[in-house]
C-alpha cells in the first residue's frame, strides 16, 4: 500500500542547513519575469532542486513580497538571490564568473533540452534564463547568451508558463549533474 511520507520522513533540511549545503552550478535568471505568482514558483524550484541562486532583473518583484511568499512557501528565505535592473548586466557578471549562459527561448539554432543536458558537462557553471510570460527573453539578452535552450512542443501552442518551463528546465539540468553526465 503507498501512503503519504510524513514530514518528518521526508528529512527535509532546515532553512540553515540548506544555506550552508552544497549547490548545484546553476542558476536560474529571471529576465522581466511579471508574475509574482511565476516568481515564487522558481524559488520553489531552485530550492527543490538546490540550486545555487536565483536571479531577479527589471520588472521583476523581489523578496520580502507576500505574493512571492504565497507560492515559493519561504524557499525565497533559503535561495540565494540577486537583482539587477538589467538583465545585460546580469549575464555580463554571470560570465565574469565563469558561467555558461543559456536562454531558454525558441529561436533559430536552438538546441533541444534534452539534447544540451546530453552534451553539457557536470563540471560546467551554467545560469538559464526564462524570459517575460508574453515577450520571452529579450534579444539584447539572447544576443549575450551563449546558445539557446528549447523545449520541443507538439500541441497548437507553442509556449509554456514561465514557471512550468523552469520546473522542466531546471529538474533536467539538476539531474544531469546530480548523475555526473
Amino acid at each position: 500500500m503507498n501512503t503519504k511520507l510524513t514530514t518528518a520522513e521526508m528529512n527535509r533540511l532546515t532553512p540553515e542547513a540548506f544555506k550552508a549545503a552544497d549547490k548545484l552550478p546553476l542558476v536560474a535568471v529571471l529576465d522581466n519575469v511579471r508574475s509574482q505568482h511565476n516568481v515564487g514558483a522558481v524559488f520553489r524550484t531552485a530550492d527543490a532542486m538546490r540550486l545555487e541562486q536565483v536571479v531577479l532583473c527589471g520588472i521583476c518583484c523581489c523578496p520580502p513580497n507576500q505574493e512571492i511568499h504565497k507560492t515559493a512557501l519561504g524557499a525565497e528565505e533559503s535561495v540565494e538571490w540577486q537583482y539587477y535592473k538589467e538583465t545585460t548586466d546580469a549575464i555580463r557578471e554571470l560570465k565574469e564568473k565563469g558561467y555558461q549562459v543559456y536562454a531558454v527561448e525558441q529561436a533559430h539554432n536552438s538546441i533541444t533540452l534534452e539534447h544540451f543536458a546530453q552534451q553539457m558537462s557536470s563540471s560546467q557553471k551554467i545560469a538559464v534564463i526564462f524570459g517575460h510570460e508574453v515577450f520571452g527573453v529579450q534579444q539584447e539578452v539572447i544576443d549575450l547568451c551563449d546558445g539557446c535552450i528549447e523545449i520541443p512542443q507538439y500541441g497548437t501552442k507553442h509556449s509554456l508558463n514561465v514557471s512550468v518551463t523552469a520546473g522542466i528546465v531546471l529538474y533536467r539540468l539538476s539531474e544531469t549533474f546530480r548523475r555526473g553526465e
